[in-house]
């Protein structure tokens, strides 16, 4: 049985109308509001594990926490790092608390604090290769896996083909070319070859448009 058959995986997205998540100079903070905040941290309780890039962490150095009206849950999900090369600051704000799971391809010399680091195969591009992180917590249990990541990620999550769902909050807001885009390229040379998703609700969040969508 293979990951894709019994792991949910849930991408969100959260960017202006054109699908940008930061402008050029990467200021992104913020372009959603604080309902659809609200509804992240609520959706990230609702999971087994967070995940995101080391390029995230090094940016915003986020805690990747669930906390639903400022205060945080008492079930966190579990929080998963990309970091091919161990980039990883030791004072980065996600080591504290519970054991912070970090991929990477590298060599480990040593530990990293509240971290566990797992070494783990490349991809093409000498990258964590995405299919083998599921593979790899589908075997410790994790069921249901949120990405908040950057563009990188997102892309690489969408080119796997293991995205099942994706939620995504859009801003009543233009940003233009020069933005940072919410998914890296895909690399397609056909529409046909185009991954598909069918809309299943839109609503009202705040200000904001948010749209759920599950694989085709």
């Amino acid at each position: 049985m293979t990951a894709a058959q019994t792991l949910r995986v849930t991408l969100k997205l959260a960017t202006s109308l054109d699908g940008r998540i930061a402008l050029a100079n990467g200021q992104s903070k913020w372009i959603t509001g604080p309902e659809a905040r609200g509804q992240v941290h609520l959706m990230r309780a609702e999971h087994d594990a967070i995940l995101t890039g080391i390029g995230t962490v090094l940016a915003d150095d986020p805690q990747l926490t669930a906390r639903p009206d400022g205060v945080a849950s008492g079930d966190q999900p579990r929080r998963v790092v990309l970091d091919s090369h161990l980039r990883m600051p030791a004072q980065a704000a996600m080591l504290t608390g519970a054991p912070v799971w970090v991929f990477h391809v590298s060599e480990a010399s040593s530990g990293l604090g509240a971290a566990e680091l797992i070494q783990t195969e490349a991809d093409a591009f000498g990258h964590v290769s995405f299919k083998a992180v599921l593979q790899t917590l589908l075997e410790r249990g994790v069921q249901s896996l949120m990405i908040e990541a950057g563009a990188e990620i997102a892309g690489s999550a969408i080119r796997s083909g293991l995205v099942t769902h994706i939620e995504w909050f859009r801003a009543p807001m233009l940003i233009g070319a020069e933005g940072r885009a919410c998914i890296a390229g895909l690399g397609l040379e056909e529409l046909a070859l185009a991954p598909t998703f069918q809309r299943t609700s839109v609503r009202a969040c705040g200000a904001d448009l948010w749209e759920t969508y599950q694989r085709g």
